[in-house]
């Protein structure tokens, strides 16, 4: 039997389910669709393993925009949706990570109830892949938001090492201001391979 549509799938649904266990079921089932029939399972879970994620589906970017939207038209109640993100955040589908990045990028502050950086160093309370976590930043300001000013990027990098090399990776997008952060880039904890790459190009820079 053919699969319907993603756009098929959502119009099942007149509003996004009351229930945690019914909304993680049912966007776990709208990942895939569109998935590229050449990524077998084997692949996913290789991708899973490697990047400490608890699945990955390989869903492609446009369907994961067009799932963040509806679910942000879909649900009016905003205030619902910043409460259900930490759950979806723990949940750990590397889906579920790419969404979280998505909703946070097209919320409010106020609708987050706070800074949407802020919200997102709460959820990294351990370690986050490179690549999500720039992915994300990314699509932050690719929607408009300003990388945090220095104070709050030194304060921020020491309430923990993971978080100082969460702020050397911010750093990594607005280069111009790696100067006033050398002492940070130079003396951070030790990070991944990828880490490393990017605060080495980034004293470089600064040599």
């Amino acid at each position: 039997m053919k699969k319907t549509s993603l756009d098929d799938y959502l119009d099942g649904f007149t509003s996004f389910p009351l229930r945690r266990r019914k909304r993680l079921s049912m966007l776990r089932e709208a990942y895939t669709y569109g998935v590229p029939g050449m990524i077998t399972k084997s692949m996913t879970d290789r991708l899973a393993q490697s990047g400490h994620y608890t699945f990955h589906i390989g869903t492609p970017d446009p369907e994961m925009r067009r799932i963040a939207s509806w679910l942000l038209t879909s649900e009016k109640d905003r205030i619902k949706i910043a409460k259900f993100i930490p759950k979806l955040w723990k949940r750990g589908g590397r889906e579920d990570l790419k969404l979280v990045g998505l909703l946070l990028a097209n919320m409010s502050d106020d609708e987050l109830g706070e800074n949407a950086w802020t919200v997102l160093l709460q959820l990294i309370q351990e370690r986050v892949s490179v690549e999500v976590f720039l992915e994300i930043a990314e699509e932050f300001v690719r929607g408009g938001r300003q990388i945090p000013d220095d104070e709050w990027i030194q304060a921020a990098a020491l309430q923990s090492d993971v978080w100082s090399q969460l702020m050397i990776l911010l750093l990594s997008l607005d280069q111009q201001r790696c100067a006033s952060h050398e002492d940070l880039i130079r003396n951070t904890s030790q990070g991944g391979e990828l880490f490393e790459r990017i605060r080495n190009r980034l004293l470089l820079q600064l040599s």
